[in-house]
């Protein structure tokens, strides 16, 4: 620490050396600030400008090889349930090996983390990218790649949701998790439409070519990055010791644990609307493959506000009552979504939807991260990952009972009015909730 005593001039000339904890690289040196407020405050971090940049080209490409994959997997066996079990494959790492992860986030360095699960996402994309080109791909080989995926990204995911903090220090958190969102709904409305582009003009494996290039962009930014010296802390646990650390620290700080329960009640109960789309758009709508498509950009151009909107509000709104408000719209407009019949309507509906689901996702994991110390981050963040894409097959299948049932709406309408109970208990039986900032 510097003595008050200390003269301004000695001050410039020689900054003393800060002591970094074991398992940390200090968030406040870890990157160089900018004078940027406001919505883009995350931004004048010259570590996450860079990590940024690489991750909207990644991001896009990563949709692109989402929309081609689907497509391949129909020319290959036309089948829905096949496209689904593919869906699945790459779903079923996260239930495997996201809560691992989060230890290995807490104890080993998180960019080389990162680092690796990219390269090894990079190659699968280009070994996927040959074979549809030499003529070779099968679908036992597209899900065996599938589920590899879904591997690196069962660590790449709740790593780095604990590594923004290491890019921009606790300040300018929320908002570089707003901005993640917007980068991550931006990129679903731009890389699908380049897929279909590339997969009508030139074929499906350049989606895989240019998915593997975009890869590039993420390695050289994380090359580029300047963090103090990883400093990896004395292992006094084991795996096991360390999983129950992390959900020990759920166990007792209960507005932790509740808004890791709101994320898995959204996951189960809300989140399946995206599946049943289709289903609405040919069955309900009667719009067909372009009233899809309008379904489907009204939820992305929505979604993209609402980070926006988190951006330029986060420091500004008390964010316990954002969450609030943001959930219970929420699942009040898929209520409504659920009983409409026009197709405007639904737009309409829909991009309200995604306004209020990222302020209520984004906002959910600032107020977490908040709540969290550092040497559990990964942890922590690895269970808020499981249960909000681990638990989405658990979603679908309920909905799909359901749609069997009742009907896609009603399935809709049902998961809806329980999530609004879930949620109308929560904010009333905690209401610390409602305090937080």
């Amino acid at each position: 620490m510097i003595s008050p005593n200390t003269s301004p001039q000695v001050n410039r000339r020689k900054r003393p050396r800060q002591q970094v904890l074991p398992g940390s690289v200090a968030p406040e040196l870890a990157s160089s600030e900018s004078p940027v407020t406001g919505a883009f405050a995350a931004l004048g971090h010259l570590n996450f400008r860079w990590f940024y940049l690489g991750q909207l080209l990644s991001l896009t490409g990563a949709w692109m090889q989402s929309t081609a994959q689907g497509w391949l997997v129909l020319e290959l066996t036309d089948s829905a349930f096949l496209l689904g079990l593919t869906t699945a494959a790459g779903s079923v790492p996260v239930l495997l090996f996201t809560l691992y992860a989060g230890v290995a986030a807490d104890r080993m360095d998180k960019r080389r983390i990162i680092l690796t699960a990219q390269i090894a996402a990079g190659v699968l994309a280009i070994t996927l990218a040959v074979l549809v080109d030499s003529g070779r791909a099968t679908y036992a080989l597209v899900l065996a790649i599938a589920f590899l995926l879904g591997i690196t990204q069962a660590f790449e995911v709740p790593t780095r949701q604990a590594f923004f903090v290491d890019l921009v220090g606790k300040r300018d958190l929320p908002n570089a998790i707003a901005l993640n969102s917007i980068a991550f709904n931006a990129t679903r409305v731009v890389g699908p439409a380049i897929a279909g582009f590339l997969i009508a003009s030139v074929g499906i494996a350049a989606c895989f070519y240019a998915n593997a290039v975009s890869y590039l962009a993420v390695i050289a930014a994380l090359l580029l990055i300047r963090l103090p010296e990883f400093t990896r802390p004395a292992q006094t646990s084991s795996t096991w010791e360390g999983l129950a650390e992390g959900f020990g620290f759920l166990r007792r700080e209960r507005r932790a644990s509740a808004l890791i329960g709101l994320i898995a009640a959204i996951s189960i109960l809300a989140l399946p609307y995206a599946m049943l789309l289709p289903v609405f758009a040919r069955d309900v709508l009667h719009a067909g493959p372009r009233g899809l498509g309008w379904l489907l950009s009204a939820t992305g151009a929505g979604a993209m506000v609402g980070g926006i909107a988190v951006a330029a509000w986060g420091s500004r709104v008390p964010r316990g009552r954002l969450l609030v408000i943001a959930s219970l719209a929420f699942t009040l407009l898929l209520a409504a979504f659920s009983l409409s019949r026009s197709l405007p309507l639904s737009m309409v509906l829909l991009a309200g939807m995604g306004f209020t689901m990222i302020l209520n996702n984004a906002t959910l994991n600032a107020l977490l991260q908040g709540l969290v110390p550092d040497d559990l981050r990964g942890r922590v963040m690895a269970v808020y990952v499981f249960m909000f894409l681990g638990m989405t097959p658990v979603g679908s299948l309920q909905a799909g009972v359901l749609a069997r049932w009742w009907g896609a709406p009603g399935a809709l309408l049902a998961g809806a009015a329980v999530l609004f109970l879930i949620l109308v208990l929560v904010w009333t039986r905690i209401p610390e909730l409602r305090r937080l900032s």
